[in-house]
């Protein structure tokens, strides 16, 4: 159909002609889309606010040969403002994007788990129900086990011993054992692969308890994964990483 409607979450935009811009979506049914916000960097246009990163949307669109084009736009949640007031938060939340910008690569391909982790980290983000570090790499988790690339905190990764083990090593998917590590595996402490685990179950109780040089440890190993199976550099964990 040439008109559609959907929920959608903005992922970035880029400048397009003097007024325009191209707004990158991840929708709840027609997963990641590109669409031109026609006039939308006028100061008279009536929702330009709306089509800003971090924002929640019900949004309608034309679709095109390349590029949709968007009609209609509602707010559903308004993320954008509470994340951008604060850097740690903004700094956690453009790596969010970005993540899941990578993560559904192919457009129009429906993604809705990764939509509805998405809503669901930049809500706890807005509402700053818990620390934006804990809720990046809880993300960051979970959307990559998502797409396939669950790590272990327990269990060998490699031959599935039964942990706890004393080892990581990201390139063989998370815990491994003395007989699998491999020549610099790292070493955690044991309350930090229980810090993994928690944030990759959503076990917020274990998360928020977690002591400062634990949640670092745990935000290393986290960046190391997410960007070793992403095959490509978080731009935004560098700005989260010199805030630290």
């Amino acid at each position: 159909m040439p008109l559609y409607r959907d929920d959608a979450i903005v992922l970035r935009t880029h400048k397009l002609g003097e007024a325009d811009r191209i707004i990158t979506l991840l929708t709840r049914e027609h997963g990641k889309v590109r669409a031109v916000g026609r006039g939308v960097r006028r100061t008279s246009s009536r929702f330009g606010a709306r089509l800003e990163p971090f924002m929640m949307v019900d949004v309608q669109l034309h679709a095109g040969r390349n590029l949709d084009s968007v009609t209609q736009v509602e707010t559903v949640g308004a993320f954008a403002r509470q994340i951008s007031e604060d850097y740690g938060l903004y700094t956690a939340g453009a790596a969010m994007l970005e993540a899941a910008d990578r993560l559904v690569a192919a457009e129009r391909e429906p993604a809705v788990q990764q939509y509805w982790l998405l809503v669901g980290a930049l809500r706890a983000l807005s509402e700053r129900a818990h620390a934006p570090g804990l809720v990046l790499d809880s993300y960051l988790l979970r959307a990559l086990a998502v797409a396939g690339w669950a790590a272990s905190f327990t269990d060998c990764a490699r031959c599935g011993a039964p942990g706890p083990h004393r080892s990581f090593a990201v390139a063989q998917g998370g815990a491994v054992c003395s007989r699998c590590r491999p020549p610099g595996a790292a070493a955690p402490a044991a309350e930090t692969f229980e810090l993994l685990a928690a944030l990759l179950a959503g076990d917020w109780d274990v998360a928020d308890a977690a002591e400062p040089r634990h949640r670092t440890e745990a935000s290393g190993l986290v960046a190391a994964y997410s960007q070793f199976y992403l095959e490509r550099t978080l731009r935004s964990l560098r700005m989260i990483e010199r805030e630290a």
